[in-house]
């Protein structure tokens, strides 16, 4: 079914921690006619962790049902990602992905997960929070306006420490199978902050259409949402003409 016009239905999803009004700046921005809807993962609200990986891709999909285009930023371009590798929706745009890892990665990744989970359920989510923002991956963040910070934080500070102890032990990298040796490249486009090395390198290195954001880090959602907002309808315009090539083929 082609939809033409800017009138794909999309689904965001945010990352870790996150939540659907991460994505408002980045809607602000979109000029198409058809505007996204953010929905909620797992354990970031009212809906409950499952028990696997494929248990909550199921939920999932239940909640982006009858969106052309789903997008992902971090944990939520891995669920993006899974839901096209297992053909529970048709295109996806992944910011700052992560396709999976060897199985000989997993153990030290799993114990990694555990020690976040651990500091969760003993310390608190004040002081997750804190070493959680304190990463190195995230160092760019802080030339991000004072008040788009503490909105972020604010946010976090909302949810239940216990539900995100149980989303790292159920969608974590190390749960999620390696989509790299059947990457949809065909159904997906891949963007990243320009100056996060190693989700462009992944990025450019996937086979799909790709798009590095200038000025961002590994989050663009916040460091660039308006640069993001007009990558992400670059490539939903893309994705639109692709579609309607393939609707008038296979109509003659």
């Amino acid at each position: 079914r082609a939809v033409h016009d800017g009138a794909m239905k999309c689904a965001l999803i945010h990352g870790f921690c996150g939540h659907p009004d991460n994505w408002d700046d980045v809607i602000a921005a979109w000029p198409l006619r058809s505007a996204p809807r953010a929905i909620t993962l797992p354990g970031h609200g009212d809906e409950p962790v499952r028990a696997s990986w494929d248990d909550n891709l199921d939920a999932i999909a239940e909640a982006i049902a009858g969106c052309d285009v789903v997008v992902g930023y971090s944990l939520g371009a891995r669920v993006a990602l899974g839901l096209v590798a297992t053909g529970r929706a048709p295109h996806a745009i992944l910011v700052s992905v992560n396709p999976g890892i060897a199985d000989a990665e997993r153990p030290a990744r799993r114990a990694s997960d555990a020690e976040w989970a651990r500091v969760l359920r003993d310390d608190g989510l004040a002081a997750f929070v804190e070493r959680w923002e304190a990463q190195p991956l995230f160092a760019s963040q802080a030339s991000a306006p004072p008040e788009r910070l503490a909105a972020r934080r604010a946010r976090r500070m909302q949810h239940d420490p216990e539900q995100l102890a149980q989303s790292l032990e159920a969608l974590g990298l190390a749960e999620m199978p390696d989509y790299r040796a059947a990457f949809p490249s065909d159904r997906v486009a891949l963007i990243a902050g320009a100056d996060d090395a190693k989700y462009v390198a992944i990025g450019k290195g996937l086979g799909a259409p790709f798009e590095a954001i200038a000025g961002a880090g590994h989050d663009p959602t916040l460091e660039r949402p308006a640069s993001l907002g007009l990558a992400i309808t670059r490539m939903l315009l893309a994705m639109d003409r692709e579609s309607a090539a393939g609707g008038r083929s296979q109509a003659t």
